[in-house]
């Protein structure tokens, strides 16, 4: 279902064949949490996360090491046919690699910068210059990425100082946006003053709590029309995280901020990374914003159903949907606009399933053992026995390859 929200005018930055901002749709990306130093390892878990729908790529740079190898990875995923866009996560000694690396530049498609990690006191405009001018030599986009546990100390203290002078002071917690906000646009102007073009600028200011991060960048989209990363950081592990990430980006995306997304999950010890990545398309589709792959509408089951087998057949279906994605995407446009209905008895299951593009009602508690199967809204087949599972799932790809091909 197209959604009706009206997004906030930003301008349109090229990052390699991504666009983000103007009128592009709003971009999931992510992060490794691999040693960018083992070449091997980072490129495996880049393309697991580009194949599960991440468009950009963040891989840290911070050391020697790290960027000796990103020119290696880019080229190794050249070769395996992996055009993601990758990022470079600079901090304290980035204006040095950019400069020590230029191979590391040129393969890089976007550098994200932190300007209270750049330097400080004498040194610190001319490191954030060095870096502009790095991305301007090689035509790079830069995100000023601002957060809130490494804000620049001598800012926060002038700001902090005015603030208290003042005849009416702000709050703390206004402050404290405040001062995120003007370090992410006077960075911005800075590098514009350098010679980097605005669409080549995205900003960010990252806060760890959901009412300080929708406040600032309210805040930020008031005074800006530079292109928007939104992301809570350190969200957390587990649902919290989920929770606490889908709560502060839904409320922006639904008044239009926001361009890019990045949900930073804290994976459970040898969790899959590419969690992250289908949170933020879940949040997305569930929106309207963007549809990513088929949907299955399941019921949260209850005393009438049996639940063990429609539940099992609901994860069955939504995991071989999944699976099929990278395959079904190329072959047959428009597929993750697919709706599917797993229901489990007859209280809501045949209705639910009349409003799915497919879908099935199965027995519940008592009920006579049938399963009605609905297409685009009519009765179609009513499946029995104990294959019901394979010939529901023998349906939904006789459906695909019907419409969609």
């Amino acid at each position: 279902m197209k959604t009706t929200i009206q997004r906030h005018k930003t301008q349109c930055v090229r990052i390699g064949h991504v666009r983000v901002g103007g009128d592009a749709p709003v971009v999931v990306q992510s992060m490794t949490n691999t040693d960018t130093a083992d070449i091997a390892g980072t490129v495996a878990q880049i393309i697991d996360l580009a194949r599960a729908g991440s468009e950009l790529v963040r891989i840290t740079v911070n050391n020697e090491e790290s960027a000796a190898a990103v020119a290696q990875i880019r080229q190794q995923l050249d070769a395996q046919g992996c055009d993601v866009p990758l990022v470079g996560d600079f901090h304290f000694n980035g204006h040095r690699l950019l400069e020590d690396y230029p191979e590391c530049a040129q393969a890089l498609a976007k550098y994200r910068i932190n300007p209270g990690n750049v330097g400080s006191g004498e040194k610190r405009d001319a490191q954030f210059a060095s870096m502009i001018e790095a991305a301007i030599k090689y035509d790079k986009a830069v995100r000023i990425g601002v957060n809130w546990g490494s804000l620049d100390k001598g800012l926060v203290a002038s700001m902090m100082d005015a603030n208290a002078k003042a005849d009416e002071p702000l709050d703390a917690e206004s402050i404290m946006s405040e001062i995120m906000v003007t370090s992410a646009l006077q960075s911005a102007d800075k590098a514009v003053e350098i010679g980097l073009p605005k669409d080549k600028i995205v900003l960010s200011c990252k806060m760890s709590g959901v009412q300080d991060l929708i406040r600032v960048y309210e805040k930020l989209a008031q005074r800006c029309d530079y292109a928007l990363h939104l992301g809570l950081t350190e969200a957390g592990m587990g649902s919290k995280g989920i929770v606490a990430s889908t709560a502060a980006l839904s409320v922006l995306l639904q008044e239009g901020i926001g361009d890019t997304i990045r949900i930073s999950l804290t994976p459970e010890p040898g969790g899959d990374r590419t969690q992250e990545v289908r949170v933020g398309q879940e949040i997305l589709q569930s929106m309207g914003l963007r549809a990513f792959m088929p949907q299955v509408i399941a019921c949260p089951g209850c005393g009438r159903t049996t639940s063990t087998y429609f539940q099992q057949l609901a994860q069955d279906i939504q995991s071989y949907l999944r699976n099929q994605m990278p395959i079904w995407r190329q072959k047959y446009p428009g597929v993750e606009a697919l709706n599917v209905a797993v229901m489990g008895c007859v209280v809501n299951g045949p209705g639910e399933s009349k409003h799915a593009d497919i879908g099935i009602s199965l027995p519940g508690t008592g009920e006579r053992p049938a399963a009605p199967v609905f297409i685009d809204g009519e009765k179609a087949v009513t499946l029995k026995g104990d294959k019901i599972a394979e010939e529901f799932q023998q349906l939904v790809n006789e459906y695909v390859e019907k419409r969609f091909s």
